[in-house]
């Protein structure tokens, strides 16, 4: 009679166990089997440390068949030294008839038995596993969205530091004052688009580094926009970007019949307006790429119209650009900003100078 009530008592709790991990696989989204896993791994270094069982214990949990078994392995001894891992014949019996001096029986526990402090211990364990398989969840969520666009809520702002706490998901991430657009005011509740530079998983957990000021950003704005540049039809060659002011995209197609500036800029400039919108009015140059350096430099130097330009040294990458008196200041631009962006996105060296002859700026 007693021996079928412990027996209940174990399959309930046993029941119970295994309705705590299908919740906690709701709740959480880790998956029963994974987390049985660890809470075997950790009972295993429970009754190893703490009852002296052998390497070679057994610990299965199941949560398919709900199978909750532990048990000791001992060697069947003529006398017993180490009774954790040791049994005399006539009690090895009771586990499997017929045992010898030299087999092997398991000895089933009851989870009573591994004793309050390797309980604890297991708990401590299990709780450290759940925090490892949420942190691998996290980091497998963040890396599958890293150079991608997500959308954030703004939480709060740091009003020393100028940081702001950003809600991602389930997840905080911070964005720091010098990956903010500048000028861009974010106020609390506020949703915008952050560009995932990368996923670092540190000792405290994954950590997500995010910007508003990558080219990235301007990149796979223009992919979600233009389908000719996500089906790989255009192709995006390089981006040179003042955040908050001006970005300079240079796209070049591989169809012949597609023009890869007028597909950017869309039909009465729609596509293009919409990113500008995304980016706070951040002026946007669509460039044509050419593999020919001087068409490329021109292009480049747009809105301004250029006479000339002369490759001064192709190992170097510098050349002379000549454009027309009343253009000068439009190519070098506000605070040299063209020409620097010209630089950049063609990775020239780009000394402008004006037709009549008067030496002009020169832009690294």
């Amino acid at each position: 009679m007693a021996s079928r009530q412990k027996k209940e008592q174990t399959a309930n709790a046993n029941d119970e166990f295994f309705e705590a991990l299908a919740m906690m696989e709701k709740e959480k989204g880790i998956p029963a089997e994974l987390l049985a896993e660890k809470i075997s791994t950790a009972i295993g270094n429970a009754i190893r440390r703490d009852m002296g069982a052998s390497d070679d214990s057994v610990v299965e949990i199941n949560p398919k068949i709900r199978r909750f078994y532990v048990a000791m392995r001992k060697e069947v001894v003529a006398e017993v030294f180490d009774p954790a891992q040791e049994i005399l014949p006539e009690e090895a019996a009771k586990y499997k008839s017929g045992a010898v001096v030299g087999d092997y029986v398991e000895v089933p526990l009851d989870t009573k038995q591994f004793g309050r402090i390797a309980a604890q211990t297991a708990k401590h364990v299990i709780r450290q596993g759940i925090r490892e398989v949420e942190r691998g969840q996290l980091f497998a969520e963040y890396s599958s969205r890293q150079y991608d666009i997500v959308t954030a809520t703004v939480i709060r702002t740091d009003p020393k530091r100028g940081n702001v706490t950003l809600e991602i998901g389930k997840s905080e991430a911070v964005l720091p004052k010098s990956e903010q657009v500048p000028g861009e005011v974010l106020q609390d509740n506020m949703h915008i688009k952050v560009y995932v530079v990368d996923v670092i998983n540190g000792e405290k957990g994954p950590r997500i580094m995010i910007s508003r000021t990558h080219p990235g950003l301007v990149k796979r704005l223009f992919e979600m926009e233009v389908p000719e540049i996500y089906d790989g039809t255009i192709e995006v060659k390089s981006i040179s970007r003042e955040a908050g002011s001006r970005t300079k995209i240079a796209v070049w197609s591989n169809d012949e019949n597609v023009d890869p500036v007028g597909a950017c800029i869309g039909p009465k400039g729609q596509r293009v307006s919409a990113i500008v919108d995304e980016l706070g009015g951040e002026k946007i140059d669509v460039v044509k790429y050419s593999s020919d350096p001087t068409e490329f430099i021109a292009a480049a130097l747009s809105p301004a119209s250029v006479l000339s330009v002369e490759v001064e040294d192709d190992s170097a990458k510098s050349c002379k650009v000549t454009v027309p008196d009343n253009q000068l200041s439009l190519a070098i631009g506000n605070k040299g900003q063209n020409a620097r962006l010209a630089a950049k996105l063609t990775g020239w060296k780009i000394d402008i100078k004006p037709e009549s002859g008067f030496y002009g700026e020169e832009e690294g």
